[in-house]
């Protein structure tokens, strides 16, 4: 695994997840209540003793290399490192990154130094917890030149995702990239033995955005003017070159969404969750943040999280994810909430100062009604606001100081709810 080279593209602009990604990268946005997106690719990697990773950046970043910064430092021993390459100019090239393909193009520079046998491409923002030492040893068994891992999906999902077929040895023959709602794929249906229990109606097999690529394949697939590795990369090495698919059956969700974000988060909190963040042996590892733990004050929790630092009065919290540093007052009550929690905690000074402005304190103030919403960082939901439990018409929309996407509330980070408001 020491030949392996690990990349994480993180510089997507999320704009289906805005406006979680109004000011952070999709990468960094906070999940299951005390992790960022980023954390998940990353564990997997360090889970599968791949330590030499390179995570590509170029918007909205700031968030993200802090993070990164005070989450992941190996010791000198241990030859790992976690190293942040955010697009810049060079003599060579001046603009941005134009794709996949064109950001790793960009870094070879940087990527060469280590001296890699082989490069592993991840995604920096899907859900799933993978074996990737396995992959690279059926990649290795292969000897294919490039091995892609894929899962079955529905026809609806098929739409949005690169689609492939593969013969009974795992030789892929041919892809589609992103084949739209209308367009007749039936050639491209999964043979049945793939199929994932629960799965209804055609399945087709998708490529996950996780790439294990020779390193001198890697150097002959981009000595070109290709921009991204779906569209243009994998079609192309197809023709040419031994592509294998790596089937993956299990739980893989490619969070691009408000609702998938938010489903995603809800179910972690489930009697038996699709994604199992309780696994010892395979943690997902984030920032240490050396909180107290969570203290509840006479409330009531039904199949609901709780990330470190909070205090909870006299509430009601059920179906929830309540993240780190989570002020929750007398008579509040969350119901399908996710809640990403503070990154400080107000003084008694700022409560005063906050008192004398008429300012809600950060945090769910008193007698609060919440149902099916997402509430960002250090937002303040003043006392006696109704979120989502009347019968109001919500349509998706921009309204100043909330939004309304995929028919779920969005309180952005730093917003304010004035006492009484109603949404």
């Amino acid at each position: 695994m020491s030949e392996v080279l690990s990349v994480i593209l993180g510089g997507g602009k999320g704009s289906r997840l805005f406006p979680l990604t109004k000011s952070r990268s999709k990468p960094a946005v906070p999940f299951g209540g005390k992790y960022r997106i980023i954390d998940i690719p990353l564990s997997n990697c360090i889970n599968a003793d791949l330590k030499q990773i390179y995570i590509l950046t170029q918007f909205n970043s700031a968030s993200l290399h802090m993070h990164l910064a005070h989450a992941y430092v190996f010791d000198h021993f241990s030859g790992g490192f976690v190293e942040i390459l955010a697009a810049e100019q060079t003599l060579e090239h001046s603009g941005w990154f134009e794709g996949t393909a064109d950001a790793v193009r960009k870094n070879f520079v940087h990527f060469r130094t280590q001296k890699p046998e082989y490069y592993i491409i991840l995604s920096g923002d899907q859900l799933y917890r993978m074996d990737l030492r396995d992959m690279m040893k059926k990649h290795v068994e292969s000897k294919a030149e490039i091995t892609i891992a894929c899962t079955t999906v529905g026809r609806e999902e098929a739409s949005q995702l690169g689609i492939l077929k593969a013969d009974k040895s795992n030789n892929i023959t041919d892809f589609m990239e992103k084949p739209g709602p209308t367009k007749d794929i039936s050639d491209y249906k999964a043979p049945p033995e793939l199929k994932k229990d629960g799965n209804k109606g055609d399945t087709y097999l998708a490529s996950m955005g996780i790439y294990i690529f020779n390193a001198k394949t890697m150097d002959t697939c981009l000595d070109n003017d290709f921009t991204d590795f779906g569209k243009e990369v994998i079609p192309a090495a197809i023709n040419k070159l031994k592509v294998n698919a790596y089937p993956f059956s299990g739980y893989w969700e490619d969070i691009g969404t408000i609702r998938s974000f938010y489903d995603a988060n809800i179910n972690l909190a489930t009697i038996s969750p699709f994604f199992d963040i309780y696994d010892e042996k395979r943690p997902i590892f984030t920032e240490m943040y050396n909180l107290p733990p969570s203290k509840m004050n006479f409330s009531s929790m039904n199949q609901s999280l709780a990330a470190e630092g909070c205090i909870i009065t006299n509430a009601s919290i059920t179906n929830a994810i309540v993240g780190v540093r989570t002020i929750i007052e007398s008579g509040a009550s969350l119901n399908g909430v996710v809640c990403m929690g503070s990154d400080y905690y107000e003084s008694d000074e700022e409560k005063v100062k906050n008192a004398e402005m008429r300012i809600p304190n950060i945090g769910i103030g008193k007698g609060a009604i919440i149902k099916g919403a997402i509430i960002d960082k250090n937002a303040r939901i003043g006392e006696g606001c109704r979120i989502g439990i009347d019968n109001i018409n919500r349509a998706d929309g921009d309204y100043k100081n909330y939004h309304i996407v995929d028919g779920i509330i969005v309180v952005p980070k730093d917003a304010v709810l004035f006492p009484g408001s109603v949404i």
